[in-house]
């Protein structure tokens, strides 16, 4: 079994790891739906260059719809430095929540 282990472990990305990714809370502006999405900092961003070429910063957008069938999109949009931390961020049709928000709601839907 660590044989496998050991190939599942060389194929995968090395973004999977959990140092390499941001999770972001937010709440649906329709129905109250919390959900959370995965950053993935090596593999989900799109570099911003200056006329020498080098990365000055970077973005990513994702759109998120809930499960619980209210279909209403939430657009996240995140905005790095060079060092890929997070310098500004803008949602449309929620709004963003704290981890402890989401998983103190989660633990009242058990």
């Amino acid at each position: 079994m660590s044989f496998l282990k050991k190939i599942a472990s060389a194929l995968s990305p090395k973004g999977a790891e959990e140092g390499d990714a941001l999770w972001v809370y937010v709440r649906c502006h329709r129905c109250g739906e919390r959900i959370k999405t995965r950053v993935d900092l090596s593999y989900d961003l799109t570099p911003n260059y200056d006329d020498e070429g080098r990365v000055t910063s970077y973005f990513s957008r994702k759109v998120l719809i809930g499960s619980r069938g209210c279909f209403a999109p939430i657009e996240v949009k995140l905005t790095f430095d060079a060092q890929r931390r997070v310098s500004s961020r803008e949602i449309n049709g929620g709004q963003f929540i704290s981890r402890e928000e989401y998983e103190g709601d989660e633990a009242m839907r058990e």
